[in-house]
């Protein structure tokens, strides 16, 4: 019979690291989904929040969402990465998390409303989801330190880190704590949550997770948050049309689909999977890096849905309120994509100044029109410049420093192909 016809049950010994044409599984492709849903939802908050000028709670709120939704996806990619079986059990125990973000994404709402309006934070059912996802991955843990007797102590970490991690978030929960100690506590239990990996992968026999194929994940998710901005912002102008085309209307869609695009280029222009395979040893930097990179571009699709909103009169934001609503997730976001390549690549082209630069003279541009007194949108129409700044740059002169940066990597080791 054909391999792969039926998921019967296969040892849980590792992928190969190095395995000629990996990428992602439909599988895989399938629990991105649940992401969409929990990242659309923690946009349309922050978008209610900052519309409503509750922007200092929306914040806040978006952030803690973002660092939940994030790592719950960052651990199980990296298993997946390395131990993917396949079979049926590793199909069920993927799908049983998978329920888990669905219910993680149904208590974001919750979450933002308690910090708008009281003095605790409900992560009620945030937890809950957050159990359902833990359970089974840490049944995978001890299956693959069982199964693959080479990696099993750094199985036993990872899987002892997370079960003290998830104890931990649950007695948070029933302590019931006020919103400034519960995120110190959080604070302290998510850096338990990053140091278990840490400690496994750097101290023990690390796992067989492929660069490549953990690049093309991330790029996945990267897509998925840029989606989140694209959809939010239609279906707000969608709103917006029943009463009829203006010009603000569609400088506001075109605008938002140029930076849309924009920052597509400027994230994929970062050869992340030749990088990732010659350097595993900064994967810990590079991974735990995307997590402010993802929370800012899903914080840019709600910059643009809170720019719909004040077009519509349903914003408290002022004009320059709003332009610093898409100005500030979109400096966030270019500024950890140069920190992220330095990290990764130990080099810092000069040249890269000149464009960081060049866009923050542009958003102060924008936001000083925005105060100046010009309309909103065409002040967006500015921001929507930045990252083709970045791209041009890109294209007419950085690729020699990408170029040079790989050129240094095939004297160390050839790469494949």
């Amino acid at each position: 019979m054909p391999e792969g016809l039926q998921h019967t049950v296969r040892r849980m010994v590792g992928r190969d690291p190095d395995e000629d044409g990996r990428a992602s599984t439909p599988l895989e492709l399938f629990f991105d989904l649940t992401f969409v849903i929990a990242f659309g939802t923690a946009a349309d908050q922050l978008a209610h929040a900052l519309a409503e000028d509750h922007i200092g709670d929306g914040i806040v709120g978006f952030c803690f969402a973002t660092f939940a939704v994030s790592w719950a996806w960052i651990n199980f990619t990296w298993f997946a990465s390395a131990y993917d079986t396949d079979d049926w059990i590793f199909r069920v125990t993927t799908m049983v998390q998978m329920v888990g973000v669905l219910v993680l994404a149904l208590g974001l709402p919750k979450m933002f409303a308690s910090l708008s309006h009281g003095d605790h934070v409900d992560n009620s059912l945030m937890v809950v989801g957050y159990v359902i996802m833990r359970v089974p991955m840490l049944f995978q843990w001890l299956r693959a330190s069982r199964e693959d007797p080479e990696r099993r102590e750094v199985c036993k970490v990872m899987a002892g880190t997370l079960l003290v991690a998830q104890v931990g978030w649950i007695l948070l929960l029933l302590a019931n704590l006020t919103i400034g100690p519960m995120f110190l506590v959080a604070g302290l239990l998510a850096l338990l949550e990053f140091s278990g990996p840490v400690v496994a992968e750097t101290r023990l026999v690390g796992t067989p997770w492929h660069g490549h194929h953990i690049a093309e994940r991330y790029g996945l998710m990267v897509i998925i948050a840029l989606g989140e901005g694209l959809l939010g912002t239609t279906t707000a102008l969608g709103a917006l049309i029943e009463g009829g085309w203006t010009t603000e209307i569609v400088v506001l869609g075109l605008s938002g689909t140029a930076l849309t695009f924009g920052v597509w280029w400027t994230y994929f222009v970062i050869p992340h999977g030749e990088l990732l395979s010659a350097h595993r040893e900064r994967s810990f930097g590079w991974s735990y890096w995307h997590i402010p990179i993802f929370g800012s571009v899903v914080a840019i699709g709600a910059g643009l849905h809170a720019a719909a909103y004040y077009l519509d009169d349903r914003s408290a934001l002022s004009a320059t309120g709003t332009v610093l609503a898409l100005a500030l997730p979109l400096a966030v976001y270019f500024g950890c994509l140069f920190l992220l390549y330095a990290l990764i690549t130990r080099t810092m082209d000069p040249f890269h100044f000149l464009l960081i630069g060049s866009s923050a003279g542009i958003m102060a541009l924008a936001v000083g029109l925005a105060w100046s007194g010009v309309s909103m949108v065409w002040c967006l129409t500015v921001l929507a410049l930045v990252p083709w700044v970045t791209v041009v740059g890109y294209e007419t002169v950085g690729h020699r420093h990408n170029a040079a940066v790989l050129a240094g990597l095939e004297e160390e080791q050839p790469l494949p192909g």
